[in-house]
């Protein structure tokens, strides 16, 4: 298959750009996510799907914890996407400096962001190199109306430096995906077992 017969649709697919947050044994962290999307049309019991990659710290935080929090970002935060996707939460305290707060669920929640969403997991697939976080929003808030920060727009604003160094990431990532995305473990995703670890 040639992928450019299909770019201008996957294209479309990606989600605004949101810091996923995460606790597990008094670590907080933050990422930027690869997608969230919707995944209920029931009112009362919202849920959403998000993709984190398994090389990621945030994956076996969210994995051992069953918790995260979507914060996001407003169209005039693009300094929060190197600061939140450029360093790994194994390095460095991500959110040192960001005012944020506990979530319902324990989760930081950012105080300044357009929006957040506080989720308990409730399901997970594995994606071979990524782990799709089914979750139910135990919380959330919008807080603008002008609208969340969409990657097609933050790609023109941000720096060539940043994209640079942006794109020698995904490169690596890519290269990580490739070798792992037919590892598939078809065995159920038991938190219970795991939160003891």
């Amino acid at each position: 298959m040639q992928y450019q017969s299909i770019a201008p649709m996957m294209s479309q697919l990606w989600s605004p750009m949101a810091a996923v947050t995460s606790s597990w044994q008094d670590r907080l962290n933050a990422q930027i996510v690869v997608a969230v999307a919707g995944s209920s049309i029931v009112p009362g019991q919202p849920r959403v799907a998000v993709q984190i990659y398994k090389s990621n710290f945030t994956h076996d935080q969210v994995y051992r914890s069953g918790i995260f929090a979507v914060n996001f970002l407003r169209r005039d935060q693009l300094h929060l996407i190197p600061a939140f996707g450029l360093v790994s939460g194994r390095d460095a305290d991500k959110l040192s400096g960001i005012a944020h707060r506990p979530g319902e669920t324990g989760c930081p929640v950012l105080e300044d962001c357009w929006g957040f969403l506080d989720c308990r997991v409730v399901n997970a697939m594995d994606g071979g190199d990524m782990t799709c976080f089914l979750a139910e929003v135990a919380a959330g808030e919008c807080r603008n109306e002008e609208g969340p920060l969409w990657w097609r727009d933050a790609a023109r604003q941000l720096p060539k430096e940043v994209m640079e160094e942006w794109d020698r990431k995904i490169q690596g990532e890519i290269q990580f995906s490739t070798s792992r995305m037919k590892e598939i473990n078809p065995i159920s995703w038991d938190p219970g077992s795991l939160s003891q670890s």
